[in-house]
Order: structure tokens, then C-alpha cells, then sequence
């Protein structure tokens, strides 16, 4: 049985149709390579909840997680976390605050969670940034943030939507480089799109090319 899988993601647009089926293995990267507007952020919606499948397909939707069933579960509870293209950080937080948030999200006491926040950020090349603001900092240091806030929260499965589109090409290639790094050292399981071919090769144990 496969760590994570999920059967029957359907969407249609008038010149577009996904129909889509997946598994995963534990602590694997698995790239949706392709160009833009072809589906792939969609599939990545879909299986955190943030959309869903058309109507007339909703009840064919399956989504199986670490044995469990998701795919009725409302977002926070799915065990699924996500790593949009801007960041989405908070801009009236600090970096530490924006680390720590997720945790305090499920209940730890906020003394705790921004202790283990700022042990967490130097994983990440951010040690000495707790009290920086988001809009002091660069694009490549904003998705190292946005990172380190989803996985501080420990989910079992890690969505990243095109996380490195917005930087010039030199800081794309390292921090893909450092996205695989961090994804073997800590052991998460993630799906990743990215129009990319060659960042999909350095980050992805599997890639799913997906077309117009």
C-alpha cells in the first residue's frame, strides 16, 4: 500500500481537462512538470481542499493519506501542508511569529512555539532573521521562511505550488538544490509543480508531465 494516493481528480475548463490518479511513497518527491494553465496548481488544491472536483465527479474522488481517508476532511485536518508561489507570508509578523504560527494554529502555548520556531530556523539559513519583517526581505529568503512554516508543523504530506517561479534562474537552481537537501535530511513527503524541466530533474525521485 502507498503512503499517500489519490484516484478520480477531475476538472474541466473549455480547452483544458484533468482527470488524474497518483501515489506516493514515504519521503519522496514526486515534480507535476508542465506548462502553465495546464492543471497542475489545480491537482494541488484538490488534494489539500481548497477545491474541488466538478460537481458531476465530486463522489469518485478518493484520497488516501498514512492509511486514512482526507478526501471529506475539511483542510486543516487533513494533514496536509501547502507552499504557495508568494509565500503567503504575514507582513505585520515577524519571521519568528510567521514560523511559529502553525503551531500555535494547533494549540501549543506561544512561549513554546516561537522557542522551537527560532531552533528551527537555522535548518533553513535563517539564523539571526526571528525579528526580521517579510517585507525586508528577498524573494529567496521569503520561500526559506514560508518553508519553514509549513514543515515546523510536521505535516505528512508537503504541497508546494511553484515555489521558486517568482526568483531569477541562479537563486532558482540553488534552492531547488537546497529543497532536495532539506527534503532528504528531514524526511517529508512532497508534490511539487514546477514548469521547470530542469529544476523538476534536481528536486523530483519522480516526475508526472502533465500537457495542453
Amino acid at each position: 500500500m502507498s503512503y499517500f494516493s489519490v484516484k478520480n481528480i477531475y476538472k474541466t475548463w473549455e480547452t483544458v481537462t484533468v482527470d488524474f490518479s497518483l501515489e506516493c511513497e514515504k519521503g519522496t518527491m514526486t515534480c507535476l512538470l508542465g506548462p502553465s494553465g495546464c492543471g497542475k496548481s489545480t491537482v494541488l488544491n484538490i488534494i489539500s481542499g481548497l477545491e474541488k472536483n466538478d460537481t458531476d465527479k465530486e463522489g469518485l474522488l478518493e484520497i488516501e493519506l498514512d492509511g486514512q481517508r482526507i478526501e471529506k476532511l475539511p483542510p486543516r485536518l487533513r494533514g496536509v501542508g501547502m507552499v504557495f508561489q508568494s509565500g503567503a507570508l504575514f507582513n505585520h509578523m515577524n519571521v519568528v511569529n510567521n514560523v511559529a504560527y502553525g503551531l500555535i494554529s494547533q494549540g501549543m502555548k506561544k512561549k513554546e512555539a516561537l522557542q522551537k520556531a527560532s531552533a528551527f530556523l537555522p535548518e533553513f539559513g535563517l539564523e539571526g532573521f526571528e525579528k526580521r519583517m517579510p517585507q525586508t526581505l528577498s524573494g529567496g529568503e521569503r520561500q526559506r521562511v514560508a518553508l519553514a512554516r509549513t514543515l515546523i508543523t510536521e505535516p505528512k504530506l508537503v504541497l508546494l505550488d511553484e515555489p521558486l517561479s517568482a526568483l531569477d534562474a541562479d537563486l532558482r537552481a540553488r534552492l531547488a538544490q537546497q529543497i532536495r537537501e532539506w527534503q532528504k535530511s528531514i524526511g517529508f513527503t512532497a508534490i511539487m509543480v514546477t514548469h521547470d524541466e530542469n529544476e523538476a530533474k534536481t528536486v523530483a525521485d519522480k516526475i508526472v508531465r502533465f500537457s495542453k
